[in-house]
């Protein structure tokens, strides 16, 4: 078995492809039906599927993403549409900060301890 991709529901999937491919890096690609994705360099195909209806829920699951420097990375993310949610917070396996996508997606920034 193997992660073949990971499918994101949103209302614009070409916007939040264009924000995810800023991020990680990849060629955003539109797809027929609405759909669209991006290969980020080392991650499997990120797919954004279109929903109607626009995300209203915490997520079930999200992305820890590994960065050397979780203020400069959140500053990066702001600068293409993200917002952070809270403060840094320090535990005993490092540091992480919670930022939501354009379309209120949560997903972390993380750094070892």
């Amino acid at each position: 078995m193997r992660l073949d991709q990971i499918v994101v529901d949103c209302v614009d999937p070409a916007g939040l492809v264009r924000f995810w491919a800023g991020l990680l890096g990849g060629r955003p690609v539109e797809r027929e039906h609405g759909w669209a994705h991006v290969v980020p360099p080392g991650w499997p195909r990120i797919s954004f599927q279109p929903v109607p209806e626009p995300k209203a829920v915490k997520n079930r699951l999200h992305l820890d993403i590994g960065v050397d420097d979780i203020t400069a990375a959140t500053e990066r993310a702001v600068g293409l549409g993200a917002r952070p949610l809270g403060a840094v917070q320090t535990d005993e396996q490092g540091s992480f900060q919670v930022l939501l996508d354009p379309a209120g997606n949560e997903f972390c920034f993380v750094k070892a301890a």
